[in-house]
């Protein structure tokens, strides 16, 4: 098992990947899951009403 520094092509790769992780990969997920979670939400409503006391009539 070596120890010491990493060679900087390899650290250069891995600032790379973890810039890509956190400006890229993580916005793209977080949009995902909101727009996943309001599609479902929504399709509810289609379904089943909107949210509110029962309507009397």
């Amino acid at each position: 098992m070596a120890t010491g520094n990493p060679a900087p092509s390899a650290k250069k790769s891995e600032i790379a990947a973890f810039l890509l992780v956190t400006a890229v990969l993580m916005p793209l997920l977080a949009i995902g899951v909101v727009g996943g979670y309001g599609f479902a939400v929504w399709t509810w409503q289609m379904i089943a009403g909107p949210p509110g006391p029962p309507h009397k009539g």
